[in-house]
C-alpha cells in the first residue's frame, strides 16, 4: 500500500509537470518545440524543469483535509470531512495570492491558515488556476455557501473537481461512500453531473488499484457504482468509448484526441483510463497521457495517479523523481495519511497540531 499510495501522488506530479509547458497546445505545436516524438522529458515550465501546476497542489490539499477529518473524528468522535475539504481548498486559494480574511470564509475565525502543508512556501505560487476553481472558492470565502450535487453552484463540468480527487480513494472501503465523497468534493466548485461524477468514479478506481486490483476489474466496480448516479450517462458513455478504443492496441495522439481534450471531467478520466489500459509501464504512460492537443497536465496527471497506483513507486524514472518539484513533500503527506488511515495512528499532540482540528 504504501509504494501503490507514493506511487499514485508522485507519478500524478510527474504527469503534471511532463503536461505543464505545454497545456492546450496542438500536437504539431508540442512536436515543434519537444521534437519529432513529442514530450520524452520534463520541459522547463513555472522557472524550472519538473515544476508542478495547480493539479498536483490541489491533491495535495485534499489529502491533507482528509488526514485532518480522520484525526478529528478519533479525537472527537464526528468529522464533517466535506468541510474539511472546503476548508482545505480555502487554503489554497489563499496559496494563490487571496488574503486569508477573504480566503476563509464567514465559518472560520482562524487568524491565520493552520496545519502542517500551509507552511511549505513552495505552495505560494500560482500555477495557471482553473478559473471555476478559483472563482467559486472566492464566493465561498464571501457567503460561506457550500456547493452541493442538490444544490449546484453552476454548470461547470471541469476537469477542475476530477484531477484533484485521488486521495479520496482513501476515505473508506466502502466503495459508495468513496464514490458519494469523490463527487461531493469536486461539486464545491464544479456543479454540472460530469464535473462531479466523474470524481467519485475516479475515487473509486484509484482505491481498487490501491488494494490491488487490476485496472479493467477497478473501472468495471466503478461504473457499477456511477450507474446508480443520476446523469451518468456522459461518464458512463465516455468510459466505454475508451474501453473500445483500448481493443485496438497502443495509444497514439490521435487515438487519444478522438476522445476528447480532457478538459472536463468526463473526458479526462476516460482519457486517462484508456492510456493505462493501452500501455505496460509507468513511463510510456505518462507519456503518451501528456502528448496530444488538449488538456496534458491534467490528463498527465490523472493517468499518473492511476498507473502510480498500478505499479508503485519503484516502478518511476529516477530522474523523473529527482528533478520533480515537493518530491518530499508529497512522500510525506502520503506518509503520514498511512500512518492516519492504519491501525496505529498518531495520538499525540504534535500529530494534532500537524493535522488540527477545520
Amino acid at each position: 500500500m504504501r509504494s501503490r499510495l507514493r506511487g499514485s501522488l508522485l507519478a500524478g506530479a510527474i504527469g503534471d509537470a511532463l503536461g505543464a509547458k505545454t497545456e492546450f497546445d496542438s500536437i504539431d505545436r508540442i512536436r515543434e518545440l519537444a521534437g519529432p516524438d513529442g514530450i520524452t522529458d520534463f520541459i522547463p515550465a513555472y522557472g524550472g524543469a519538473g515544476r508542478i501546476t495547480d493539479d498536483t497542489q490541489m491533491t495535495l490539499f485534499t489529502l491533507e483535509a482528509l488526514i485532518r477529518a480522520h484525526a478529528q473524528r478519533r479525537r472527537t468522535g464526528s468529522a464533517d470531512v466535506v468541510h474539511s475539504l472546503q476548508m482545505a481548498y480555502q487554503r489554497w486559494l489563499h496559496t494563490q495570492g487571496v488574503a486569508w480574511d477573504r480566503a476563509r470564509g464567514p465559518r472560520s475565525d482562524a487568524e491565520v491558515p493552520d496545519g502542517r502543508l500551509i507552511t511549505h512556501q513552495e505552495l505560494f505560487s500560482r500555477r495557471a488556476p482553473g478559473l471555476t476553481c478559483f472563482g467559486e472558492l472566492e464566493a465561498y470565502g464571501r457567503s460561506g455557501v457550500r456547493g452541493t450535487m442538490e444544490r449546484p453552484v453552476n454548470n461547470s463540468k471541469g476537469c477542475g473537481g476530477v484531477m484533484r480527487a485521488a486521495p479520496i480513494a482513501l476515505w473508506s472501503d466502502d466503495l459508495a461512500e468513496v464514490f458519494r465523497l469523490g463527487a461531493e468534493s469536486a461539486a464545491l466548485t464544479h456543479g454540472h453531473p460530469s464535473g462531479y461524477l466523474p470524481s467519485g468514479c475516479f475515487a473509486v478506481i484509484v482505491h481498487e488499484l490501491l488494494h490491488g486490483k487490476p485496472l479493467l476489474e477497478a473501472v468495471a466496480t466503478a461504473r457499477a457504482e456511477l450507474v446508480k448516479h443520476p446523469a451518468h450517462e456522459e461518464q458512463s458513455t465516455a468510459l466505454d468509448a475508451a474501453l473500445e478504443l483500448a481493443e485496438q492496441g497502443p495509444p497514439t495522439p490521435e487515438k487519444l484526441e478522438s476522445l476528447g481534450q480532457g478538459n472536463v471531467g468526463e473526458t479526462a478520466l476516460s482519457m486517462s483510463v484508456y492510456v493505462a489500459l493501452t500501455t505496460t509501464d509507468a513511463d510510456s504512460a505518462l507519456l503518451a497521457s501528456v502528448n496530444h492537443s488538449g488538456d496534458s497536465d491534467s490528463t498527465g496527471s490523472v493517468c499518473g495517479n492511476l498507473v502510480g497506483a498500478m505499479y508503485g513507486e519503484d516502478a518511476l524514472r529516477k530522474s523523473w523523481l529527482d528533478r520533480l518539484e515537493l518530491r518530499d513533500v508529497i512522500v510525506g503527506l502520503a506518509d503520514d495519511a498511512l500512518a492516519e488511515f492504519g491501525p496505529d495512528a498518531p495520538g499525540d499532540d504534535r500529530w494534532f497540531a500537524r493535522y488540527p482540528v477545520d
